[in-house]
């Protein structure tokens, strides 16, 4: 039994190769289609920056896995309540990763589609199989992510469906979350702020619930959503791929936050895409420190693969002020030349970041300063706006003050 990978980028879809099942027990291998490596490199689709050896040939790490698949995989499957709840309804456990990527794999994030193709029995051992099992009510889609999430179709009137068993929409709907007050809200300001101060992000919106058809029973109409234009696909419903930088790295969904440091990403992200991308990086990670975003981790890093092949930073995603919901754990989500406190942000701490990685200083510096410059009026804009909460706005204030790379705006000019 084997669970055949496909990229279908603009609908041209390519077989990539396969994820084996290893004799009877849990355990998974991954190997590449003879076909897909023999095309050239303008004919190749990237799977993933991982798969790929110094020649940018791609070549499966030969690993088995138990229970997880390989960490590339295992990324593209749901966190949390999600996963929870579909692994639920299509009865198995929530531990176990291939059966969950032969349910979800029609709607995968990106360009990857994943298809069995054995008996629907033999892609789950060693577990019971009801009947509800095999219902056409269960939802067959992934969103990766923690938060409860789903992906909707936009209607001419404003509102949002989600489709039936979940399969398809090019906007993803992301609720309330039942521990934390007001994130759609903060994340919604948090975007249109990064905007102001010069990123280009994707079409969002905050949408009552109660404007949002299909979601599950039980929702509050009157809290709003926040709502994203997908950016990994197209209006004529085609595909553009995607791996965040998890998967770039080789980690598992729960090690996103110790395992690697913001010049890992900065690296890989320079080598990729040069000094644009490097410049595009810094702001982001500028206007995160400034909102106090403790949970830019590698998961909330993307790469865009437009035509397939070549790279680039995804639109940004994921920016909320944490500050609230953490309180005395003012930290960025990965360290920046060995701290990750957003009190060391600094041009003298960025200067070190470039000679520790070996990134060209004067890019850094320079990106950094002019993000810092456009900071102060476009919070002014963005505050008098605020949907969120104004302890939120107040905790920003106050947090913003504590940045040294935004103490002196007057000296960042010289």
């Amino acid at each position: 039994m084997e669970a055949l990978v496909f990229l279908d980028i603009r609908s041209k879809k390519t077989l990539v190769g396969a994820i084996r099942r290893i004799g009877s027990a849990d355990s998974y291998a991954f190997s590449f289609d003879d076909g897909y490596r023999a095309l050239s490199a303008l004919e190749r689709p990237v799977l993933g920056q991982s798969f790929l050896d110094k020649n940018r040939n791609p070549v499966a790490p030969g690993k088995v896995t138990n229970t997880k698949l390989l960490p590339w995989f295992s990324n593209l499957l749901p966190e949390g309540k999600l996963r929870q709840v579909i692994a639920a309804q299509h009865s198995f456990s929530t531990k176990r990763d291939f059966p969950l990527i032969v349910a979800l794999g029609g709607d995968l994030p990106g360009a990857v589609v994943v298809e069995s193709n054995g008996r629907r029995e033999d892609s789950f051992p060693d577990d019971s199989l009801p009947e509800t099992a095999l219902s056409e009510d269960a939802w067959k889609f992934s969103l990766s992510g923690v938060y409860l999430k789903f992906s909707a179709v936009r209607e001419t009137s404003g509102g949002l469906t989600v489709p039936a068993h979940g399969v398809g929409g090019s906007w993803i709907v992301k609720l309330p979350s039942e521990i934390y007050e007001a994130v759609p809200e903060n994340e919604y300001d948090m975007m249109r702020f990064a905007e102001k101060v010069g990123l280009r992000i994707p079409e969002i919106d905050l949408v009552p619930m109660g404007r949002i058809r299909g979601l599950p029973v039980g929702i509050d109409p009157d809290k709003s959503a926040f709502v994203i234009k997908r950016f990994d696909r197209l209006p004529d419903g085609g595909r553009l791929h995607i791996e965040d930088f998890a998967q770039v790295f080789g980690l598992y969904p729960e090690e996103k936050y110790g395992k690697i440091s913001y010049g890992n990403i900065a690296k890989v992200v320079y080598a990729l895409s040069g000094e644009n991308g490097l410049k595009e990086f810094v702001s982001r990670l500028v206007i995160s420190a400034a909102i106090g975003n403790g949970d830019m981790h590698a998961k909330n890093w993307s790469l865009l693969y437009p035509d397939g092949r070549t790279p680039e930073l995804s639109p940004p995603y994921d920016f909320v002020s944490t500050l609230n919901y953490v309180p005395g754990k003012e930290t960025m989500g990965l360290s920046i030349a060995g701290t990750n406190a957003f009190s060391d942000l600094s041009l003298d701490l960025l200067a070190r970041f470039a000679e520790k990685t070996g990134l060209p200083e004067d890019v850094i510096l320079s990106a950094a300063k002019e993000t810092a410059l456009r900071i102060p009026d476009a919070w002014s804009d963005m505050r008098s706006i605020a949907s969120s909460p104004q302890s939120v706005v107040k905790s920003i204030d106050t947090h913003m003050k504590t940045v040294p790379l935004l103490i002196r705006r007057v000296s960042l000019s010289v």
